[in-house]
């Protein structure tokens, strides 16, 4: 990871490497609360290409995505690498968590279906194994890069949990209903609303701690976006 550099003489808006804007939505109330401005990729002129997501493990993942779109853009960029991780499968699904039935192949299917025959796959490999051996939890990374290229920061949420044995609740999404939710092991995170999901969530602890090493580390870089307004 590079030093944090001084402060820019212009301050300019983080670019969030996504172009949901679900998730542009989700992350802004944090960064605006410690006055960071962040934009999605569809708020730029920008054209801008997918890169392969090669790595084998999130950091990596996350780095590679921060990195080429920082690039491509020109402008500092956040990006994140998240999934599923199983202990009895000794750490599956992992990066491949959304391709999981394919085995990290591409899946043209819709993501109802895909997210369907994910879940199918994981109770099959789950089949027979005791519910306290069935401990899991949500990773979500999350990295920094400036448009040189350089890593600024990197932080790391995790959200812990058990893997039922049959689906539960109506919200969510992946692996959200087979996901039990600790401490108390009674509701899946599909079964909380997004909101309460949200303030606990992988994501949610990985976006806090980036935050808060980006206002620490870079005060007054990063300007508010007009999208960040109240």
């Amino acid at each position: 990871m590079q030093p944090f550099p001084p402060p820019s003489p212009t301050p300019t808006p983080i670019t969030i490497a996504t172009a949901n804007p679900g998730k542009v939505a989700e992350l802004r109330p944090i960064f605006a609360g410690l006055g960071i401005g962040v934009v999605g990729l569809c708020d730029l002129d920008t054209p801008t290409s997918e890169p392969k997501e090669t790595g084998d493990t999130f950091q990596a993942n996350a780095t590679i995505k921060a990195v080429a779109y920082a690039r491509q853009t020109g402008t500092p960029c956040l990006a994140d690498d998240s999934g599923l991780v199983v202990d009895a499968l000794d750490g599956a699904p992992g990066v491949i968590s959304s391709h999981y039935s394919t085995g990290g192949l591409e899946d043209p299917r819709p993501r109802a279906e895909r997210d369907a025959a994910n879940n199918a796959r994981l109770l099959a490999e789950l089949q027979g194994v005791p519910e306290d051996r069935r401990s899991a939890r949500f990773v979500c990374v999350m990295v920094l890069a400036d448009p040189a290229g350089c890593v600024l920061a990197t932080a790391r949420g995790e959200m812990e949990g058990r893997i039922a044995s049959t689906p539960r609740g109506e919200h969510g999404f992946g692996y959200d209903p087979l996901f039990l939710v600790a401490p108390d092991y009674e509701r899946t995170s599909a079964q909380m609303s997004p909101q309460e999901k949200n303030a606990i969530s992988h994501r949610a602890k990985a976006a806090n701690q980036i935050a808060s090493q980006i206002a620490d580390n870079f005060p007054g870089s990063f300007a508010r976006a007009s999208a960040d307004a109240p």
